[in-house]
């Protein structure tokens, strides 16, 4: 049997939460076809693992519980998109302070995995917490204009103190997701 499954920090900041309420908000009366993320499941992915057979998920368990960091905060500042506002996929909220911090955990998780035999991963890391996917090209010049609009945007710091490895179960309603491992520090 096999598990789909990332290794994620959660955000569990209120702050940053009702951030996102505004910018739902503010990217739905665009008129855009899009599929925002749920409260409960916003998170930052530091590794999609794709389906795996249980064996390897447990692997991968052990390589998350053994991440060594001392607990840090990143903050969440900025609206884009991925790849371009003419063809927008994905709207993200980016993170400013705390990259370097993150971009430790990553590398460490990384190569952690590679020893397992995952593949290494081969785009840069941009860490980026997941507003809303584009599901079509419908009203994008307002989409995009109301992205560029809250550039600046503020949402708040999200404090780190456990990195974890999570099951995502698909369904008509979107993903169920479930912690199967976590590396806790403070």
């Amino acid at each position: 049997m096999s598990v789909r499954c990332f290794v994620a920090v959660e955000c569990g900041s209120d702050d940053v939460l009702r951030g996102f309420r505004e910018a739902e908000g503010r990217l739905r009366q665009t008129g855009a076809d899009l599929k925002f993320v749920e409260p409960e499941n916003v998170h930052l992915t530091l590794k999609f693992l794709g389906e795996v057979p249980e064996a390897r998920a447990s692997e991968a368990a052990r390589v998350v519980e053994a991440i060594g960091f001392s607990p840090f905060a990143f903050m969440v500042e900025g609206v884009g998109v991925f790849p371009s506002l003419s063809r927008p996929n994905v709207v993200w909220a980016g993170i400013t302070e705390g990259v370097s911090d993150l971009a430790a955990v990553f590398e460490e998780l990384d190569a952690g995995l590679e020893r397992l035999g995952f593949e290494r991963e081969r785009r840069r890391f941009s860490p980026h917490l997941t507003i809303c996917r584009v599901r079509s090209g419908r009203n994008r010049d307002r989409l995009a204009e109301e992205v560029s609009a809250m550039a600046d945007m503020v949402f708040g710091s999200v404090n780190v103190d456990r990195v974890v490895l999570k099951r995502s179960v698909l369904t008509p309603r979107g993903p169920v997701y479930s912690d199967l491992a976590e590396s806790r520090r403070g």
